[in-house]
């Protein structure tokens, strides 16, 4: 009688384990919410509808690896803020690869020079 109920109680014991276990598991593969490796600051403009503070708030909130490409801002000579992202991309490289040429794009686009002479890696994850 107690073998049956020592082993009933191990097998609970174990299975609250188990589900305490597995939130930390899957929170430790996401970068959901996480800036990841900061290059520099992106200056954003203030308005939460311009696209580019859109894609910012997509890149933080990206689960997978990401990466977010901007231009340098100049208060003086720049008018303009160009910038890319890529979510969920297969590798950080990838990532990087990919909003550096969504971001030269939008250069090309709008046919904009800036001061800064194109687009660089803010941040990537």
């Amino acid at each position: 009688m107690r073998l049956q109920l020592f082993q009933k109680t191990t097998a609970s014991i174990l299975a609250v384990l188990l589900i305490l276990a597995a939130p930390g598991i899957s929170a430790a593969e996401s970068l959901a919410g996480n800036k990841g490796d900061i290059r520099f600051h992106p200056t954003l403009p203030g308005s939460p509808k311009d696209p580019c503070t859109k894609a910012y708030n997509a890149y933080v909130a990206a689960s997978g690896h990401s990466a977010y490409a901007t231009t340098f801002y100049s208060r003086v000579v720049d008018l303009y803020i160009i910038c890319g992202a890529r979510m969920n991309a297969p590798s950080q490289k990838a990532a990087e690869e990919l909003a550096l040429q969504n971001c030269q794009s939008g250069l090309r686009k709008w046919k904009v020079k800036v001061a800064s002479g194109g687009c660089q890696i803010a941040l990537s994850k």
